[in-house]
């Protein structure tokens, strides 16, 4: 049974990104994903200017002149939300936790397909998949996506990118929209993003918290992995271990942008305590300018 907090903290989520996606979104969201095609919709009589590859030879021999067919655009479009649930997902220095981001790009993303007629699926994942809801339309659809991303609690702590990847690329046949919002705090998952990336059109969108890379200076802390629950005491006044911490994290996101530029995929930065409507609406705008 759905407790009346989380009633409450989905019809915000409703609300606020509803109204993102009306007066900022939707019109963004269709000059980027304009669909797979075009589509047989009619035959007409051929005018002048016409394309003779057009002409349906069928349809002039039966009526003794020229007939073309026309084509109009293949507009639907599925979106697969996957979404990453790990133990450091549930990590947020300030107002918002990766989750809570999550829950609320999940929402601007499902209304604005939702508002272009397409359909939305999702998956949830730690180290394993932890909930598929296949792509439908309808507005209670999309509130259940976001009431899942907000409140499930998954068995797994770990991530595992590889399997999320492996697992959607079996169950979508069909080419698709694929978000990934993670972290993308995990190894192995190269070749597979490779994989998806020639199959759909996949976008990662990386959540960060300026927290995990710059620990004020506050002496003696004990911090503890939230995937493997390994503690370990730092000394954050340490010069040594600021160096430290600030270059580990320097190599993780310098390997993260080099991955997503060798396998052509387009990303998008998102801090927890930051503005993430900025780095959306550039995402979009970057893209129709590609095109």
């Amino acid at each position: 049974m759905l407790t009346r907090e989380l009633l409450k903290q989905v019809r915000q989520i409703e609300i606020r990104t509803k109204g993102l996606v009306n007066q900022v979104f939707s019109g963004e969201y269709h000059s980027v994903f304009k669909g797979r095609g075009m589509e047989f919709s009619e035959v007409r009589e051929y005018q002048f200017g016409d394309d003779i590859r057009n002409i349906d030879w069928n349809v002039t021999a039966r009526f003794g002149h020229p007939f073309v067919k026309i084509f109009e655009e293949e507009r639907e479009l599925t979106v697969m939300l996957l979404v990453d649930l790990s133990g450091s997902q549930m990590f947020g220095s300030l107002s918002k936790t990766k989750q809570r981001v999550a829950a609320e790009l999940s929402a601007i993303l499902a209304f604005s397909a939702l508002k272009n007629n397409d359909k939305v699926g999702l998956i949830l994942f730690t180290d394993k998949v932890e909930k598929f809801v296949p792509p439908r339309k309808g507005n209670s659809h999309v509130l259940r996506i976001v009431r899942d991303v907000l409140s499930f609690e998954p068995e797994g702590n770990k991530t595992n990118l590889r399997s999320a990847l492996e697992f959607m690329n079996g169950a979508i046949k069909k080419r698709s929209i694929v978000f990934l919002l993670s972290d993308f705090m995990d190894e192995g998952y190269e070749k597979i993003l490779r994989i998806v990336g020639k199959k759909h059109d996949l976008i990662g969108i990386v959540l960060d918290d300026r927290r995990e890379s710059e620990i004020p200076k506050i002496g003696l802390i004990k911090l503890t992995d939230a995937e493997t629950n390994e503690e370990r005491w730092i000394d954050t006044s340490s010069t040594r271990v600021q160096e430290a911490l600030r270059k580990r994290r320097q190599e993780i996101q310098s390997k993260r942008r080099s991955l997503f530029i060798a396998s052509r995929l387009d990303s998008v930065y998102v801090q927890t305590g930051a503005n993430y409507i900025t780095p959306l609406i550039n995402f979009f705008r970057l893209r129709v300018r590609r095109w």
